[in-house]
């Protein structure tokens, strides 16, 4: 926290130093930044008026002419500070003196200012805070800024839409569920015995890298719960714009469900890629393909072992030792499969049998894709096993910019919070897909880009007529903050867009 003007600290420290002259401290050298990469991302923010149209999604019914800071410049604040890695509120107490979060929020900058001010931890507990006890923001005395939820989810949506220059011809869309502990006494948590603690069980949809939904949930409701809901939602505004997009929704077992099964049946262009959990059934339906694959996995092993058997005396684990350098045996089948009460008709389900020395692993995928448009074995390893990159995303929201921070009281003011996590997502992935395609970064995660993009020291001098943002002629990336810019040149203002 900044120092009050009026407490007395003394204008210069001296250290006496054996063998030196003496070492002078003092606090009147030019203001000194770790964040100047943020100028990239608020120039992306710019021109896809990301935090801006996030604004709208709120009404502030706070008196116009006791405004200091309206809610575009919170909003931007709060997210800026979550890709920067200031996830707490906390924080802002002392990042609200800071020049480059000052110039990247639009405040006023020049050298006639004695002091920049942006706001502090109170003004944006008024933001994100929603304290069940107030039913009008209107009437109420601190918090009266208010979110419209839907509309939030509705913009998570055409950010991803507009992403794209022109419709796609088949897009997946991923669903999963995480965790996300919580140490407090928060609404509609409760102990998970599989996440082994108190959590939120929120629910995402991604396409590919795209995040399209992040819905906060109690930890007590079944893992589906909710999900036919959100992809309806997100679909049906997919359709509005994109009509004849081929759609496969791809999740695990947890999805398996036949209320979603049957609605994907029933539309047009829509398929699907589940996980099945194993039954006695379905292992017993793969015996064919277990009884061939070990038969291929021997004729595999038998040459090694008997190369073995010239090499080194008999032993017991020599074959055991043989078996290190026999590639597994893979199987794939298709089955026509019903269960005896939860489903309504016959689906195709997918085995995958691989079979090794040590144990035999058996897997199931449900689908609706036909056996004529796609094998068993494309479909497991092409379509449903990349679900697993969805991982990746969950990993970099939660590590990287904290989404799993939901520790205030009220639900909605976490399911809130999710969401500014999600939007920090979004303009972090916008600057890696648009600006960083044809660096070293291009697959970077968002940590990393963060510390070698966007932490860059520089000394601010700010005149008359210029702010100077002088980062170290040290820095080892300059070439790819050069590449960075150029693209951020290239790409039009979202009006522009918008009207074309």
């Amino acid at each position: 926290m900044t120092p009050n003007k009026n407490d007395c600290i003394p204008e210069q420290f001296i250290f006496e130093q054996v063998n030196s002259c003496p070492i002078v401290v003092n606090f009147k050298g030019e203001p000194v930044t770790s964040d100047a990469g943020l100028t990239l991302i608020a120039e992306l923010d710019r021109k896809r008026e990301i935090t801006s149209r996030l604004a709208i999604c709120f009404k502030d019914y706070r008196e116009r002419n006791k405004i200091l800071h309206p809610v575009n410049s919170l909003i931007a604040q709060r997210i800026y500070g979550l890709i920067m890695g200031y996830e707490d509120i906390n924080d802002h107490e002392t990042l609200r003196h800071d020049a480059i979060f000052a110039l990247c929020v639009g405040k006023v900058v020049n050298s006639s200012q004695e002091s920049i001010t942006l706001a502090g931890k109170s003004t944006l507990n008024r933001l994100e805070h929603c304290p069940e006890n107030v039913s009008s923001r209107l009437d109420s005395r601190y918090h009266r800024i208010e979110h419209d939820g839907s509309a939030i989810e509705t913009l998570l949506v055409e950010l991803f839409l507009e992403s794209y220059r022109k419709p796609p011809r088949q897009i997946i869309l991923d669903l999963d569920v995480t965790d996300d502990l919580v140490h407090g006494n928060q609404e509609e948590t409760f102990f998970n015995p599989y996440y082994r603690g108190y959590c939120y069980a929120p629910l995402y949809i991604f396409c590919g890298k795209h995040l399209l939904a992040s819905k906060l949930r109690a930890s007590n409701v079944d893992p589906a719960s909710g999900g036919l809901e959100e992809l309806q939602r997100v679909i049906k505004i997919i359709r509005s714009r994109w009509q004849k997009v081929k759609i496969i929704i791809r999740g695990d077992s947890a999805y398996s469900r036949e209320d979603i099964m049957a609605w994907c049946e029933s539309q047009t262009g829509i398929d699907y890629v589940f996980g099945l959990a194993p039954n006695n059934r379905l292992i017993q339906a793969t015996k064919s393909i277990k009884y061939r694959a070990s038969q291929e996995y021997s004729e595999k092993l038998k040459p090694l072992v008997e190369f073995f058997e010239t090499l080194f005396p008999p032993s017991p684990d020599l074959k055991n030792q043989a078996a290190a350098f026999a590639d597994n045996s893979i199987w794939y089948s298709s089955l026509d499969y019903q269960t005896l009460d939860s489903w309504s008709r016959n689906r195709r389900v997918v085995a995958k049998v691989e079979y090794s020395y040590e144990e035999v692993d058996t897997r199931f995928v449900v689908t609706s894709l036909p056996i004529k448009k796609i094998p068993p074995g494309r479909l497991y390893t092409q379509k449903y096993c990349p679900r697993g990159n969805m991982e990746n995303c969950l990993k970099e929201q939660k590590l990287g910019l904290k989404s799993d921070r939901t520790s205030t009281h009220t639900f909605v003011g976490n399911q809130l919070r999710l969401w500014l996590a999600s939007i920090a997502y979004v303009l972090m992935n916008a600057l890696r897909e648009q600006c960083l395609a044809k660096t070293e970064l291009k697959n970077a995660t968002v940590e990393t880009i963060r510390t070698k993009l966007l932490k860059l020291g520089a000394v601010i001098t700010i005149s008359n007529r210029r702010v100077l943002i002088a980062i170290s002629s040290a820095c080892p990336y300059q070439g790819i903050f050069a590449t960075v810019y150029k693209c951020l040149s290239r790409i039009p203002s979202q009006f522009l867009i918008m009207a074309s």
